[in-house]
């Protein structure tokens, strides 16, 4: 039997560093106005994979946990900021990782955009992955939206 594949990431300081097993269950884009602001841009890629493939493996008192909602927390590098993962209540043996803090590759692209009615009206996005949004964020969206 082959060994599972482990994909490594890191804050931007390096103080934060993590690893997963793949595979990834989910791989998107988040436009909702939290990411936006948690990050500063239009949009963040996130992915997912099972809560018991995912370990942080080195810095874990460096983390910073913030509840940015009634149903999720997002954490970040208490040293240089960077957002590393975000937990939702809707799904607990889930963690959402930042896709660009990864240092190796991942086995998903970008599937769809999520929360895209909520979109920064300044960037334009003609990817032609799917458009979803609503209450969800997971709802397909008219193609005007």
């Amino acid at each position: 039997m082959s060994e599972p594949t482990r994909a490594s990431g890191a804050c931007l300081c390096g103080a934060i560093r993590f690893s997963v097993i793949l595979p990834s269950l989910l791989c998107g884009h988040c436009h909702c106005t939290m990411c936006q602001r948690g990050h500063g841009a239009a949009y963040v890629t996130w992915f997912t994979v099972a809560r018991d493939r995912f370990r942080v493996d080195r810095g874990e008192g460096e983390l910073v946990v913030y509840a940015s909602s009634g149903h999720g927390k997002r954490t970040f590098c208490g040293r240089c900021g960077s957002s590393l993962f975000c937990e939702l209540s809707e799904h607990p043996d889930q963690v959402d990782i930042v896709l660009a803090n990864m240092s190796d590759p991942i086995d998903l692209a970008p599937q769809a955009h999520i929360f895209f009615d909520d979109r920064a009206r300044w960037v334009a996005v003609n990817d032609g992955l799917p458009r979803l949004g609503g209450a969800t964020g997971k709802e397909p969206l008219k193609e005007d939206a």
